[in-house]
């Protein structure tokens, strides 16, 4: 089978990128709209009366659940926006134009926003561990597996950059 072009293994990589992207918007859509909600109940707890969860200690945790939510939110968004990323590099992959140039800035990206999550979790981590000193027992540990994939994702951006320049210079070519 085939890597490039129309029918190869990278247009149905593409495709299942493509169900997955649909499926990270239904789930962002859906936390965002749980992150609303405990907004609401948090500054109108009396909204929750009727429920037995109201009552009692977990009442005094809607911030904290909200503040994860928002976390959980913002993760969702940044695996979106890399997926999002990988669906276009795809694409270029599907039509026979791997070394395109903007999938450099794409990769880019990409490495960026792993960087990003992985000081996020590390950032969670902290901003829980002051904010719930007794919930936070266990230190984060460095995942050297996320810093080797953030290396990794920028030498292919180096890569693609340099096979978009020998492209470019092979159409100089006469």
């Amino acid at each position: 089978m085939r890597a490039l072009g129309p029918g190869s293994v990278s247009s149905f990589l593409k495709i299942i990128l493509d169900v997955v992207y649909a499926a990270l918007w239904i789930g962002v859509g859906v936390v965002t709209l749980m992150v609303l909600a405990a907004l609401l109940f948090t500054f109108n707890p009396d909204l929750l009366d009727d429920v037995s969860l109201s009552s009692g200690q977990f009442a005094s945790r809607w911030p904290a659940v909200t503040g994860g939510l928002a976390a959980a939110s913002l993760y969702m968004a940044g695996v979106l926006v890399i997926v999002g990323c990988l669906r276009r590099i795809f694409a270029t992959l599907t039509a026979g134009d791997p070394f395109h140039p903007d999938n450099v800035r794409r990769l880019r990206l990409i490495g960026v926003i792993l960087a990003a999550l992985e000081c996020g979790r590390y950032a969670v981590w902290a901003i829980g561990a002051w904010l719930l000193p007794g919930a936070v027992k266990a230190q984060p540990n460095m995942s050297l597996t996320a810093w080797f994939s953030v290396l990794v994702v920028f030498v292919l951006a180096e890569v693609f950059r340099e096979g978009a320049r020998l492209r470019r210079e092979a159409e100089l070519t006469i």
